[in-house]
C-alpha cells in the first residue's frame, strides 16, 4: 500500500553543503552493534523528530535493521564532522545492500583523506544493478486510476482494487471489466479467494476535502450486496490478511494501530493500539495463527502475539536491511518482502528459523527492475508472487487530482517465481 507516513530513506549527504570537502578519517569506534535482545521500542511521530547524535545512536541500536534510522545517524555524524563514524555507518549500509546515490557516493569518497576508494564503496555501485527479472502477465488499462491491491480468486483470474477510481477491476482471462463505483473511500488492501473478496476502504489522502469516506472493510460474495464493516473511529485500514476463512487482520498506516476481525460481518477490534508502531503495513500470519509478522515501514519487522497483542522485534542472524517493506507474505518457511522504500527497491525472501522467531538468511529475488516505478500489492499463487509493478502514486496530488502534465499509464501485473532454483 501507499506509505502514508513516508520517510525518504535516501539521505543525500551532499545536500548538507559539505560536498567536495576533504576531511581526515578519524579513528572513532563504530557505534552500531547488533542488539542481543528482542524488545520492540515503541515509536510514534515524535520518534521521527529525533536528530541528536546520542538519540539516534540509541535508535539505531533499537532498530539495527533500519536503513532509515542509520541514514539519519549518518547525517548527524556528518553535521558534527564525526567523519570516521559517518564512514562506518555508510560502510555497514553498503555491505547490507544499500545503494547510495552518485552524489552521496562522491561525498563519502571526499571524506577519505588517502584518495583511495574503499572496496566497500566501489562495491556499493553493484547494489544498484538490476537482477532477477519477473515477467508481465497482464496489463490493466490506464483508466483504472491508481491500482493498489491485487488478488487471485482462482487460476487465470485477477481482481485489482483502485484508490482513486474506487472500483474493483476483474479479469477472467478474457479482458478487464470494472465494478460499479462503490460507496466507499479509497480502496486498497485486498484478499480474494474463490468468489469471496474483502477489500479495505478508507481515506488514504485521495479523498476530496470535506468528504466523509467510509473506513473499514467491504466484503463481497457471489452476487450479494456488499457487507460493510466499519473500522473504529479515526482508523484508516489499508493492508489486510486472512489467517483462516473467518479471522482477518488489518493495519492502519496513518494511526499506527493493528486490528482484528474474528468473523467477517462482526466488529473490528484493536489488537495493537496506536503508539507502539509508526506505520504498520504488510501482514503475514504464521501458519498456526499464533503470531503476525508485520512491517513497520520506517523501523523494520515485528512479531505480534495474536492473543495478547504483545509486540517484539523480529531479529536476524546476520546484518540485513528490513525497513521500507510494503507487501509481506509467508510462503514455504520464508517471508516474501516487497521493499519499495529502500534504495534500490527490491523483493527478497527471508528464511525463518524453525521456531519462527528469527530470520536466518536473506536472498534477493528481484532488484532495481528498470520497468518498475513503485512495486505495490500482490498475491502468492502456486509458488509465484503476482504483484503490481508500476504503481502510480507519483501521478496524483492530495485529494486524488491528476498532477498537472501527468499522463495516465497502463499498469503492469508481474509474476515472480519464488523457488530457490526455479526451472524453466
Amino acid at each position: 500500500m501507499r506509505k502514508i507516513v513516508r520517510c525518504s530513506i535516501i539521505y543525500p549527504v551532499a545536500a548538507l553543503g559539505l560536498a567536495g570537502r576533504a576531511a581526515p578519517q578519524a579513528a572513532e569506534t563504530p557505534i552500531i552493534t547488533a542488539p542481543v535482545t528482542e524488545p520492540w521500542r515503541p515509536v510514534d511521530a515524535t520518534t521521527g523528530q529525533i536528530g541528536d547524535v546520542a538519540g539516534l545512536q540509541a535508535l539505531a541500536e533499537a532498530f539495527p535493521n533500519s536503513a532509515s534510522v542509520r541514514l539519519r545517524l549518518l547525517n548527524a555524524y556528518v553535521a558534527n564532522e564525526s567523519w570516521g563514524n559517518a564512514l562506518a555507518v555508510a560502510e555497514g549500509l553498503a555491505r547490507e545492500g544499500y545503494a547510495f546515490s552518485p552524489a552521496a557516493r562522491e561525498f563519502l569518497q571526499g571524506m577519505v583523506l588517502t584518495g583511495l576508494v574503499p572496496p566497500w564503496l566501489s562495491a556499493d555501485e553493484l547494489n544498484a544493478l538490476p537482477t532477477g527479472f519477473s515477467e508481465v502477465v497482464a496489463t490493466l488499462p490506464a483508466e483504472a486510476r491508481l491500482p493498489e491491491g491485487l488478488g487471485i480468486p482462482q487460476e487465470g483470474s485477477f481482481v485489482v482494487s483502485t484508490v482513486v477510481s474506487r472500483r474493483l477491476y476483474f479479469n477472467d482471462g478474457h479482458g478487464w471489466f470494472p465494478s460499479g463505483r462503490l460507496s466507499t473511500g479509497n480502496l486498497s488492501g485486498l484478499q480474494a479467494r474463490g468468489k469471496g473478496i474483502v477489500v479495505a476502504s478508507g481515506n488514504l489522502g485521495m479523498v476530496d476535502a470535506g468528504e466523509q469516506a467510509f473506513s473499514g472493510l467491504v466484503a463481497i460474495k457471489d452476487d450479494d450486496d456488499p457487507v460493510m464493516i466499519a473500522a473504529p473511529e479515526h482508523v484508516q485500514l489499508s493492508d489486510i490478511a486472512f489467517f483462516s476463512e473467518d479471522v482477518l487482520y488489518a493495519s492502519d498506516p496513518l494511526g499506527g494501530g493493528v486490528y482484528k476481525s474474528e468473523s467477517i460481518g462482526d466488529g473490528i477490534e484493536v489488537l495493537v493500539p496506536p503508539g507502539t508502531l509508526r506505520s504498520p503495513q504488510g501482514i503475514a500470519p504464521s501458519e498456526d495463527g499464533s503470531r503476525l509478522y508485520i512491517s513497520d515501514y520506517r523501523y523494520g519487522l515485528v512479531m505480534i502475539d495474536t492473543q495478547t497483542g504483545a509486540v517484539s522485534r523480529l531479529v536476524t542472524d546476520e546484518p540485513m536491511l528490513l525497513d521500507g517493506i510494503d507487501g509481506l507474505w509467508l510462503h514455504a518457511g520464508e517471508l516474501i518482502a516487497l521493499q519499495n522504500g529502500l534504495r534500490p527497491m527490491r523483493i527478497v525472501a527471508l528464511a525463518l528459523s524453525d521456531d519462527g522467531n528469527r530470520v536466518t538468511a536473506m536472498r534477493v529475488l528481484e532488484r532495481a527492475n528498470p520497468e518498475w516505478t513503485e512495486p505495490l500489492g500482490g498475491d502468492i499463487f502456486e509458488g509465484a508472487l503476482y504483484y503490481i509493478g508500476n504503481g502510480s502514486w507519483d501521478l496524483y496530488d492530495e485529494g486524488g487530482a491528476l498532477k498537472e502534465g501527468a499522463q495516465l499509464r497502463p499498469t503492469q501485473i508481474r509474476r515472480l517465481e519464488l523457488a530457490e532454483n526455479p526451472t524453466d
